[in-house]
């Protein structure tokens, strides 16, 4: 029997066999796309969601059905210990604090992490979850960390279109239309909890700008890791993976000798932003390094 078992949801990009390589479990997300139920992973491709979503159909998001959860804690306490569940920050779901009360009924053998993370910054906290666990760690003092952590990781994202912003309610229609009017392209931010807007440009060359800068303020200043060899760094973005390369190019050479992976930001995200954005990424970690997602995921 094995001790502790790392599961988390697909919005941190780890998709079936990348955990089976990892030996950690993966919850599909659900999404209504026109009133339709759909797993992420399982009959729902990143391709066929941005299909869908150009093509007009109203998708939503959705949390992990309780029984389903349940379902999966039940399943792998029967070959382990111990489960560690990592899922999408609570500031941007309920799912989080959901899971947290289910969790009580299970006498300290679940233990939810909620360390504000999502997509690839989520990924990494599965990374760091994993090599605590091999070295012994317990599910208790797994949690303990990467909620202790939680502070020290950053999410810059350059929004193509306002046009998705405007229907999930995030702008009026009126900020929306003087928005496309003016060209302006917000940049937001995850620091934390919330998704919030960081920054207003006009051009993308803008926008990479103010997220290298920024960048490398939050290493400096926040991670006290002037140089970031402390840090993973990440591009991230929503089938847009042309501009993505282009992005990471330009990230090296402002931060040379770094390994910069290239991963799709989650669906979860792609839902209120949709298509052709950019993002790049920041954790204070351990970790050396973390795989990339293979293109034709994203």
């Amino acid at each position: 029997m094995g001790k502790v078992a790392i599961l988390c949801d697909t919005n941190c990009g780890i998709m079936k066999e990348e955990a089976e390589s990892l030996g950690v479990f993966i919850q599909p997300m659900p999404f209504y796309i026109n009133d339709e139920l759909f797993y992420e992973g399982v009959n729902l491709t990143h391709e066929d969601f941005y299909e869908r979503q150009a093509g007009g159909a109203r998708i939503t998001t959705s949390m992990p059905l309780v029984g389903d959860v349940m379902d999966k804690w039940d399943e792998l306490l029967k070959d382990h210990d111990e489960v560690v569940y990592i899922p999408m920050s609570s500031g941007l779901s309920s799912s989080c604090e959901t899971a947290a009360m289910l969790a009580e009924d299970y006498d300290g053998k679940v233990q939810v992490v909620d360390n504000h993370r999502i997509s690839v910054t989520q990924k990494l906290s599965v990374y760091e979850a994993v090599s605590l666990a091999n070295e012994g760690k317990s599910a208790k003092e797994i949690k303990k960390y990467l909620e202790g952590h939680r502070g020290e990781s950053h999410i810059y994202i350059m929004v193509d279109t306002l046009e998705y912003l405007k229907k999930g309610g995030r702008l009026t229609p009126a900020v929306a239309a003087l928005g496309t009017l003016f060209h302006i392209k917000p940049v937001l931010q995850i620091q934390g909890e919330k998704l919030d807007t960081f920054a207003k440009v006009r051009t993308l060359k803008q926008a990479k700008s103010v997220m290298l800068d920024r960048i490398a303020k939050d290493m400096d200043e926040d991670f006290h890791d002037k140089t970031g060899e402390g840090c993973i760094l990440s591009i991230a973005h929503t089938q847009n993976r042309a501009e993505a390369e282009i992005f990471r190019e330009e990230a090296l050479e402002r931060f040379p000798g770094h390994e910069i992976i290239i991963d799709p930001l989650a669906l979860s995200i792609a839902c209120h932003i949709g298509p052709g954005s950019l993002a790049i990424t920041t954790s204070k970690s351990f970790i050396s390094k973390i795989k990339e997602t293979p293109v034709d995921a994203g």
